[in-house]
């Protein structure tokens, strides 16, 4: 009987080591396991051929094609004459040329006859103006009569399996070592619980491995995709569900507004009404701090739709029931602004303990890494007392030497900015574990919301207060168009003799250290689209535009490197409106608000994400005057990074753009470790496209959870968990 690997086997014992040392470096594929669930990215008929009409240049492609003519061709080169065999292949679709030079010439001239069906494999170049391929590996299909012994089993299938291929390792040789392991498919643990597969009609785990990789029809593959997909939405979400299930365990104070607190005083103040939605959410979050397990809420909202009112207003009643709140912010400049606009919306509620404060009254202090040792000694002394309820920091707030009296709220600004670790430590601050709140102004697919923040409950404002005004967005093309560039000067100009103010966004500051990144980033990415200069830079842009278009204006630099003394003068001066022009990197994307500032221009601006851009055009338009946002580039129409632009002027909807931002970028691993260069966890599943798979598994995932936290009766669920927590993903998770 012959030997079935088992799933755990590693590759080389069924491989060979030089095989399984190509799988592993190339597609990172070390186990059987691994193997059977790299999936083919599509399939080619054997009756259709594939379309050769638009291949993509410099990428490794295969396709199957027939041979149209083949001649061999004698040139003189530096090394005398030598033999050029040329074969054209065609599929209906189009035409496409195959060279072979010297000694390569002569199997492929006896092999590649006019009539001959093959799949061929190589990188896609341009030569005279036409696509090629040069030297490509290729496989010859043969029929299925008397030479039907020479072909390889998959290839005699209707449908052919094409795999996410190497250079190294081309899609047929990844399909024979999988007809080798593919017998082990027979005993996958199955993760989904019996009922669940059955009350959904899918597939069996071994009947979905085999017919991924040999489907016989069309149908075979659609169904073995739906059961993968559910896989991975599955165990993903129970990951996720135990996650809230244990944090649902865990005590934390129930913290209660007073109804004559600081909180009433500071509603009885507001000079405007709530919106609906602020409302809305606000009713959810105090429902959940009068809980005692602790709060894990998400609060999405557009940029400018009053996030931080709701926070406050969060953190006030929390001070009302004696704790104390902490706001962590991303950056300094942020901190600081947080702490302007809090201490100002609060008014004399913020000056407790001091003359002339309120009765209801708390502290509100500012603790930064740069503070002086005299001011950073009386915050740490009035959090310890329990004298400020509010503190407004950055992550020093996280450094052991802080301590708080009674922590009953942490509120995190921009999450996907703020490591896991970081969040992890402040909540370890409390007696009990604080409640949490993260806010972001990135708007997030509903889907992605599901599994990036599968762990929180989600809360959304989606309505804009009263008095916001419309952002008009145009595409400046500074290279086909250059006037267009001399307008848009022309129009911050206009702006500034209106009495309002504007930005300037370049992507690098432009001093040394800054210079050496800049030049690396160039050279690495010189593959990508025309990447010929570095990126325009704030030092050396502000010195153009005060010598060149904006001359006689009051233009400022702002940006990360600078002292946080100096940083703050500029904000304030910029905020007071003694400043006209604000030039600076996107240290200005979160937080900064200039309700006088009324235009944006965006250098490169196809440097940026789509996310990115639409976070900085909020800066803009916070007052009663529209707002307008150009955003330059040298990119030719045609590129996708103009198309990426070209969406974004498109649309004020950040969902919208965060599912093109989505689409457009690789999924990566939803569990965050995209940066660890771990492969994706997800291969079947589009996190954009399957809503529905996603939002059914995260119900099914919760009741399993409910019913049997530790998974005791699915000791087939708990296995594929343990394979999808590594450790890394593990303590992801844990400190989610």
């Amino acid at each position: 009987m012959e030997h079935v690997p088992a799933l755990d086997e590693p590759l080389k014992k069924s491989l060979g080591p030089a095989t399984a040392k190509v799988m592993a470096e190339a597609l990172g594929l070390h186990t059987v396991g691994d193997l059977l669930h790299h999936y083919p990215r599509r399939y080619a008929e054997r009756g259709e051929l594939t379309t050769l009409s638009d291949l993509p240049l410099d990428e490794h492609v295969t396709v199957v094609a027939q041979v149209a003519d083949a001649r061999v061709l004698t040139f003189n080169g530096a090394k005398g004459r030598g033999q050029r065999l040329e074969v054209t292949i065609t599929d209906g679709s189009g035409r496409l040329q195959l060279v072979f030079f010297g000694k390569g010439v002569h199997k492929p001239h006896k092999e590649l006859l006019p009539g001959t069906r093959a799949m061929f494999a190589g990188k896609v170049s341009l030569f005279n103006r036409r696509l090629q391929l040069a030297h490509p590996a290729y496989e010859l299909l043969r029929g299925d009569g008397g030479e039907a012994a020479e072909a390889v089993g998959s290839w005699a299938a209707s449908l052919i399996p094409i795999y996410p291929a190497t250079t190294k390792l081309e899609s047929w040789k990844i399909s024979k070592a999988v007809d080798a392991v593919l017998p082990s498919a027979a005993d996958a643990v199955d993760p989904l619980p019996a009922a669940l597969r059955e009350g959904r009609g899918l597939l069996a785990l071994p009947d979905a491995l085999r017919q991924i990789h040999r489907p016989r029809t069309k149908a075979d593959v659609a169904a073995a995709r739906d059961r993968l997909k559910w896989d991975e939405a599955f165990v993903l979400q129970v990951a996720l569900a135990r996650r809230r299930h244990a944090d649902t365990q865990l005590p934390a104070v129930a913290r209660r507004p007073a109804p004559d607190g600081i909180l009433a005083a500071f509603d009885a103040k507001l000079p405007f009404t709530l919106t609906e939605g602020q409302e809305k959410v606000s009713k959810e979050i105090f429902d959940d701090l009068a809980t005692e397990h602790p709060m894990h809420r998400l609060l999405q909202g557009e940029v400018g739709s009053g996030k931080t009112m709701v926070a406050l207003r969060a953190m006030l009643a929390v001070v009302d029931a004696r704790g104390q709140a902490a706001l962590l912010a991303p950056t300094e400049v942020l901190a600081q602004q947080h702490h302007r606009s809090v201490t100002e919306m609060m008014g004399e509620l913020a000056e407790g303990g001091m003359l002339g404060g309120a009765e209801r009254a708390t502290k509100v202090v500012l603790l930064t890494g740069s503070m002086g040792a005299a001011a950073r000694r009386q915050a740490l002394l009035d959090l310890v007392t329990g004298e400020a309820g509010i503190v407004i920091g950055t992550h020093a707030l996280i450094e052991d030497k802080v301590q708080f009296h009674d922590l009953g709220l942490v509120v995190v600004d921009e999450q996907h900015r703020f490591g896991v670790e970081q969040r992890d430590a402040l909540r370890g601050k409390g007696k009990q574990p604080p409640h949490l709140l993260v806010m972001t102004a990135t708007p997030i697919p509903r889907t992605v919301a599901m599994t990036v923040f599968g762990d929180l409950e989600t809360s959304v404002l989606d309505q804009l207060p009263a008095g916001r005004s419309p952002i008009a967005s145009h595409v400046v093309p500074a290279a086909d168009k250059p006037h267009f560039l001399t307008r848009a000067w022309e129009r911050v100009r206009e702006e500034v003799g209106n009495g309002h103010q504007a930005y300037v966004v370049c992507p690098r500051i432009g001093d040394d250290a800054d210079q050496e990144a800049g030049r690396k980033k160039t050279k690495a990415s010189a593959g990508d689209e025309a990447e010929k200069r570095p990126p325009l830079a704030v030092l050396d842009v502000a010195e153009q535009l005060r010598t060149g278009p904006l001359a006689g204006l009051r233009v400022a630099v702002l940006h990360g490197r600078m002292h946080p003394d100096d940083k703050d003068d500029v904000m304030r001066r910029f905020a007071a409106g003694e400043l006209d022009v604000l030039v600076a990197t996107t240290v200005i994307e979160v937080g900064v608000n200039v309700p006088n500032a009324t235009v944006m221009v965006i250098m490169d601006a196809d440097r940026f994400g789509v996310s990115q851009l639409h976070q900085l055009r909020g800066r803009v338009g916070r007052g009663s005057a529209p707002g307008l946002c150009l955003l330059v580039t040298e990119m030719p129409e045609a590129s996708p990074a103009r198309q990426r632009l070209g969406a974004v002027a498109a649309t004020l909807d950040g969902f919208e753009l965060s599912r093109i931002d989505l689409e457009q970028r690789r999924e990566g691993d939803v569990l965050g470790q995209a940066q660890s260069g771990a492969r994706s966890s997800l291969r079947m599943l589009a996190v954009i496209d399957d809503e529905e798979v996603i939002a059914a598994a995260r119900e099914e995932a919760t009741a399993l959870v409910l019913a049997d936290p530790e998974l005791e009766a699915h000791p087939g669920l708990r296995t594929a968990l343990d394979a999808l927590l590594d450790e890394e993903r593990e303590e992801y998770l844990e400190k989610g």
